[in-house]
């Protein structure tokens, strides 16, 4: 009978013979963490507003801001107060996601480098969490990158950082009593839905961005982890997500399917419809911008080992039926987010460029 490793390194050894979707830069432009150098725990202070709050002062320097909100999606907004003074208004919007079978928020996490105050104006009430990843005290030190990505490693040809190299803290997936917050549950994969998380593009600190966003998800949401699987960062680096399990390889986990192909695990990115949809988040807001090349390099490389393991066709419908629920919708195979829900996610922009995504999947495939 066939292991879970031997189907991954099949489908890998697969790919590996179709042409290379790009190269590593040889000089990324945002660095990651380096093998050995530390990694700081958290700085997160979270408050309830009303709608309206003014503080010139956080009780730290910023790197990241999560607004959540309740009310309408529209009317909300933000300005940040750095050394230079105050910058303008920005609509707030984000990548609204959330675990099966619980109420979805309205919520948004601003990369703000340099910010030191802030004012919100909301629809309603909501909580705003200043964040600080980069400047709290040293917790433990970075794995090293890996120079490529296990799903498919010579045909994405990027680097991969798992969680230990962008410097996931594993014990915020655990309760004060050790329950884990978001335990595993492995399902066949139905469908592979791409989102944009709606922070800065030319992020100066990607990896910085990763821990924002695992603790926003993880506490400040609720989710109980990381709510993608993959993410993607301007310079085409692959991090991984959810945790799935204790092998190298990201997304899957546990035993293999009824139809013998790996499963992946649970995770949080598309409220109602999570079990058999894997979630990949591009770092950037493409609502009135392209993805770079690189990302968008990636982000086919990695959908496209993700729909050869799972026998799905990039380029076809999906009948997607929750496997706990019940719940069913009809989406092409390789989904935006905004296919499910009522979101901008993964942005104007370049939501429609996914036909072209999945073409491109399809012709690497072969």
């Amino acid at each position: 009978m066939p292991t879970r490793r031997t189907v991954l390194a099949t489908a890998a050894g697969v790919l590996a013979g179709l042409p290379v979707l790009g190269s590593a830069s040889a000089s990324l432009a945002a660095p990651v963490p380096a093998a050995g150098s530390p990694i700081p725990d958290t700085l997160a202070s979270r408050i309830a507003v009303g709608a309206r709050r003014k503080a010139d002062e956080a009780r730290f320097p910023l790197t990241h801001l999560a607004v959540g909100w309740t009310g309408a999606a529209e009317g909300a907004a933000v300005r940040i107060r750095t050394a230079k003074g105050w910058g303008d208004w920005r609509p707030l919007h984000g990548c609204d996601g959330g675990r099966d079978g619980r109420a979805t928020a309205r919520r948004a996490l601003l990369s703000v480098p340099g910010g030191v105050g802030y004012e919100v104006q909301l629809p309603g009430a909501g909580t705003v969490t200043e964040l600080n990843t980069v400047d709290g005290p040293t917790r433990t030190t970075a794995a090293a990158t890996g120079s490529s990505t296990p799903l498919s490693t010579r045909t994405v040809g990027r680097p991969y950082l798992s969680r230990a190299a962008w410097g996931a803290d594993e014990s915020l997936r655990f309760t004060e009593d050790g329950t884990e917050r978001f335990p595993a549950a492995y399902f066949p994969v139905q469908t592979v839905t791409v989102h944009h998380s709606a922070g800065i593009n030319d992020d100066p600190d990607p990896a910085a961005t990763m821990r924002a966003i695992y603790y926003d998800q993880t506490i400040t949401r609720d989710f109980g982890d990381f709510g993608y699987h993959l993410a993607i960062d301007e310079d085409g680096r692959v991090y991984e997500g959810r945790w799935s399990g204790t092998d190298r390889f990201p997304v899957y986990g546990g035993a293999l399917g009824p139809n013998g192909r790996p499963q992946m695990n649970n995770a949080a990115h598309v409220g109602g419809f999570n079990a058999g949809n894997v979630g990949v988040v591009l770092l950037g807001d493409f609502t009135s911008r392209q993805p770079t090349a690189a990302a968008r390099q990636s982000l086919v490389g990695v959908l496209a080992a993700i729909v050869a393991l799972g026998g799905l066709d990039p380029l076809g419908t999906t009948n997607y039926v929750n496997p706990i629920s019940g719940s069913t919708r009809t989406v092409p195979t390789i989904p935006g987010h905004r296919d499910w829900a009522a979101t901008l996610c993964p942005g104007d922009l370049f939501y429609p460029e996914l036909p072209g995504v999945r073409q491109d999947v399809a012709d690497l495939i072969g």
